[in-house]
């Protein structure tokens, strides 16, 4: 059988499972009950713990247009998604002064289970969320800051929890079908009987994007939910399975667009690209009774990820090209508990919140592989890993009277690693295990100044973990240099000052005034083997949201962030304190309208330029995009879409860099020497259109 027959066959698998899967949605439409599918309620006065945290309303989140599933994060005021290695890797996030890279900073769970990977092949924290279904999420919650006693590991900037639906109103088929070939098919739904629901869900994608050398995206996913209980008492088993396999086009040096040598699209490695696969199983029970809440959950997951990369071309070796593989095989177990009641201390009533948590990291390989054309030439690093992160906490809340409430809360984190390392040359060297600790101390005061006014004061402790492999690195793998180790868990802290104006139902304004200060912006450079050590840092900066339904047909929202992002202390020698790729300037809006059968969205995002050097000598240039999607409610089994992504033709940038490199003809012609150092690109993708048809039983 060839490989292209193989192909066909495997999607007409696909298609083939999809429409059983919708053929028994609709035998079982029948013992539906009506079903009212809400997400969690948006923070408010009297309730809240800080300005920066909140919900965000299910009907705006999912109007929005998404051009990845990772877009739905954005949903948090302030965070930024962007991408530069194609649709199977994780998004680029920033927030808060911050280039999160992949999630360093901001931890993301979904269904309770954490996104970040600690120790990963590519990037510390990587979080890809490529394998969420947008239609399935009935909630986005977040917080930001280290100002709480249950937030862990990645959470110093913020965090984002996602929540997945338990059933659905109605079960659905949707197709999608878009420019660049893109192909998308959705068909879920769910059935209840009694006290029990069985929920369902398969999507298949396609799409070869803009760019010159086609994606070649080739995505599935599936959930399979099972929960039984009442909204007081119950439990869930959740079951996710996903794979994606890509050509990526990454980032490409300025200076050859410029030149006319390549196209704002084009590619200098057509072989760079990856492939991904995650299954997972998790459970979850609740009880919520009179002596209190108590919720119990656990969860497994098996990962696999390859990822094929050349940023600099024919730099560092002129014969073979600097392509190089990054992989990570693991499996993560991980459970948690927590109980929140009610107390009484002395005469004050409090709330009481206590919990503990586990995380265990088995990782059977996290290389790092010189490749040309996806073919093996030698090996950087080849670890096995082991660690785990069990933590414990406490947080109690107390009324002082009716306008004065605050809480104390207390986290502490011990982390065990083991790495061995199987290189052949420094593998023995980079061996070795160890245990690190912290604990962090929060609090709170919340005053409500007026019915309609709130002002808090937060601040706390928290951190993030590093690679362990730079916490046990004697020498450098590529060159055998002695290395300096660097401590597994870093500590930041950080304050709050806040504001919430809240005069009526569906008007809300916050405002807040933060800073953070990191111990060591040290990081594990996944590309090359190595720890990267940084300076201690300061951050700080104000935000803005407004979230006003003006009327039962209008919702407008809007946000804006300024940070200011320098390192602390003097700077070696022709470094400068600012640091670089911080982003200081976020701005979004947002308007949706619904009328009889439409809804329309239309969003905007300007992220401004940053530094790209310590010195800030070259600064980015300013991202603005403008994206449209509207629905129309044919009849009662019929709904049509149609997404504008990019509205505006925008030629902007989803990422800039700026480091050396060399091309081909560049080492050919001479002109390389110790490379050419300048802006590196990945475009934000041009004007597309993509059209829908949802047929709902």
């Amino acid at each position: 059988m060839d490989r292209t027959t193989s192909c066909i066959r495997r999607h007409a698998t696909g298609w083939a499972a999809a429409t059983f899967f919708f053929q028994v949605a609709a035998v079982a439409q029948p013992h539906l009950p009506e079903v009212v599918i809400q997400g969690p309620r948006d923070a408010a006065i009297g309730s809240a713990d800080s300005a920066s945290e909140g919900a965000a309303e299910k009907a705006s989140f999912q109007s929005r247009p998404k051009l990845r599933p990772g877009d739905i994060v954005e949903a948090v005021p302030g965070v930024v998604a962007t991408q530069h290695s194609g649709d199977g890797k994780a998004n680029q996030y920033f927030l808060r002064g911050f280039n999160l890279d992949h999630g360093t900073d901001f931890a993301v769970s979904v269904d309770g289970m954490p996104v970040n990977m600690p120790t990963h092949g590519h990037g510390q924290g990587f979080a890809d969320l490529n394998f969420l279904i947008p239609e399935l999420v009935s909630g986005v919650r977040y917080r930001k800051g280290p100002y709480f006693a249950d937030s862990g590991d990645f959470s110093l900037a913020g965090s984002a929890s996602l929540d997945y639906v338990s059933a659905l109103d109605r079960p659905f088929a949707e197709v999608t079908l878009g420019a660049h070939d893109f192909r998308r098919l959705l068909a879920a739904g769910s059935r209840t009987v009694a006290d029990q629901t069985w929920l369902g869900a398969i999507e298949l994608e396609g799409n070869n994007g803009p760019w010159d050398v086609p994606e070649r995206l080739r995505k599935a996913n599936a959930v399979v939910r099972y929960s039984q209980g009442t909204p007081s008492r119950g439990f869930s088993l959740t079951g996710m399975a996903y794979q994606s396999h890509w050509t990526s086009t990454d980032q490409i040096p300025e200076r050859l667009i410029e030149s006319g040598e390549l196209s704002r699209f084009g590619s200098l490695n057509p072989t760079d690209g990856g492939r991904t696969r995650r299954l997972s199983l998790s459970g979850q029970w609740f009880d919520k009774g009179p002596e209190g809440e108590t919720r119990i959950s656990a969860y497994a997951i098996d990962y696999r990820f390859d990822l094929f990369s050349d940023f600099t071309y024919f730099l560092n070796n002129p014969e073979q090209g600097d392509q190089f593989e990054q992989t990570d095989r693991r499996r993560v177990f991980g459970a948690q508990a927590s109980n929140t009641r009610a107390v009484r201390i002395g005469n004050l009533d409090g709330i009481l919140s206590f919990g503990a948590q586990w995380r265990g990291d088995r990782i059977g390989e996290v290389g790092l592989y010189p490749t040309t054309a996806r073919e093996r030439i030698g090996t950087v690093r080849n670890d096995r890993v082991s660690q785990d992160l069990v933590s414990v906490y406490g947080q109690q809340l107390i009324n002082f009277s009716d306008s004065l409430r605050g809480y104390l809360g207390l986290r502490g984190d011990w982390l065990r690693y083991d790495v061995q390392g199987r290189e052949p040359v420094y593998g023995r060297l980079n061996s070795g295990r160890g245990n690190d600790s912290q604990l962090s101390p929060k609090f709170g005061l919340a005053w409500t100044v007026t019915p309609a006014h709130e002002l808090y004061l937060n601040g706390g402790v928290g951190f993030h973990s590093n690679d362990v492999r730079g916490a046990t690195i004697t020498a450098d793998p590529q060159t055998g240099a002695a290395a300096e180790r660097v401590p597994a868990l870093v500590k930041g802290r950080g304050a709050e000052v806040g504001w919430r104006f809240q005069p009526r139902d569906g008007l809300t304004v916050t405002a807040a005034l933060w800073q953070l200060q990191l111990d060591s912006e040290l990081v594990y450079v996944g590309d090359a083997g190595t720890t990267e050590p940084g300076r201690a840092s300061k951050r700080h900066g104000v935000e803005a949201t407004l979230r006003w339904q003006v009327d039962p047909h209008w919702r407008l929202e809007a946000d804006a962030a300024l940070s200011r992002a320098r390192f602390r202390g003097l700077p070696a020698a022709g470094e400068g304190n600012t640091i670089d790729n911080a982003v200081e300037r976020v701005v979004a809006a947002g308007v949706v309208w619904q009328q009889g059968p439409w809804t329309s969205s239309l969003r905007l995002r300007y992220m401004g330029p940053r530094a790209l050097d310590t010195l800030d000598t070259v600064r980015s240039r300013p991202l603005t995009v403008l994206n449209f999607g509207t629905t129309y409610a044919v009849n009662r089994n019929l709904t049509l879409g149609l997404q504008v992504f990019n509205l505006a033709g925008s030629r902007g940038n989803d990422i800039e860099y700026l480091y050396a490199s060399c091309a081909a003809r560049e080492v050919v012609s001479g002109a390389c020497g110790q490379g050419i150092a300048g802006r590196h690109v990945h475009p934000m993708e041009p004007r597309s259109v993509r059209v829908s048809a949802r047929w709902t039983l």
